[in-house]
């Protein structure tokens, strides 16, 4: 009997802020490793998600939302992007139904071409219109700006064409060996993924700017010895003192509601009983400080 060949592809998922990059990213993987809200710029950084099918590996990357830089850190996010669509063997490009293209967007496309790679059209939010011909118009329209290798059209809510996609990536996947273990799941490191989620509680639970301006590092992660309990350690950035307060809110209410949030979905992700504990600090513009953002592991150094 023939032996079946490996086949292996990286992928890169791009699009503009809040499109859905992140959700398909979770529900090609079946687990939760990107966070997701309905703001914009959620992401930040290039997020690396494992899927082994079979004898076909994908290594997908969830890159930030592609938009008009206006400090130092957006400026990284872009770069972050643009260096993805180089680095990879097949694009994700990832769009709602209907809408006039934005700048940023006709940039990004402009970068895929020149990529010289597969990219994969994606229309996703399908389940938000009833009328069908509003997906043919948007594809047609599309599809007139360049020859795209595949168009799907995805609802993450509803769950459907998230296998179609796989499919069609699978078409486009090379022999070659598997670049990481058949389990793994992400190299994103534990204290990054519980930064992020708490992160993703602050973009919840708090209004307009203010958690844009913020940033979280974990300070401590330790396994308490023969107890089923993590102690999470949590530093909460933001760029002004007014901010601060309100992070906290009156009597601590605010942040109590976020870590609280926080460490259901932690203890959901590590599978023990999580004791965390938030401090706020101010470090003003810290979005325009170099030092800053590699110390919070949002540099573009990938």
């Amino acid at each position: 009997m023939k032996e079946s060949v490996s086949k292996a592809a990286f992928v890169a998922i791009v699009g503009k802020p809040n499109v859905g990059k992140s959700s398909i990213l979770n529900e090609l993987l079946g687990e939760k490793i990107a966070i997701v809200t309905n703001k914009p710029q959620t992401t930040r950084t290039r997020i690396m998600g494992v899927l082994t099918r079979g004898n076909t590996q994908f290594v997908f990357l969830d890159t930030p939302g592609f938009h008009k830089a206006k400090t130092k850190l957006s400026d990284n996010m872009r770069r972050v992007v643009t260096s993805s669509i180089q680095d990879v063997d097949i694009v994700v490009w990832v769009v709602e139904p209907e809408g006039r293209l934005t700048e940023s967007e006709a940039q990004l496309l402009e970068r895929i071409k020149t990529a010289d790679v597969p990219c994969i059209l994606v229309i996703n939010k399908i389940d938000l219109y009833t009328d069908k011909a509003v997906v043919a118009k948007r594809i047609t329209e599309l599809c007139a700006l360049y020859s795209f290798s595949a168009v799907v059209p995805t609802s993450v809510f509803k769950k459907t064409g998230i296998d179609a996609l796989i499919d069609e990536l699978e078409r486009f996947s090379e022999e070659g060996e598997h670049y990481f273990p058949d389990d793994t799941l992400t190299d994103q490191p534990e204290r990054v993924i519980a930064a992020e989620i708490i992160r993703e509680k602050l973009l919840v639970y708090l209004q307009q700017e203010i958690p844009h301006g913020t940033a979280v590092l974990i300070e401590r992660m330790r396994e308490r010895e023969n107890q089923d309990m993590i102690d999470i350690d949590a530093t909460i950035y933001c760029e002004k003192a007014s901010h601060k307060g309100m992070i906290i809110g009156k009597g601590g209410q605010c942040l109590k509601r976020i870590a609280s949030a926080a460490r259901t979905d932690l203890e959901a992700f590590l599978g023990v009983h999580v004791n965390l504990k938030c401090w706020v600090k101010v470090q003003e513009g810290w979005r325009n400080q170099e030092s800053a953002i590699r110390n919070f592991g949002l540099s573009d150094d990938i």
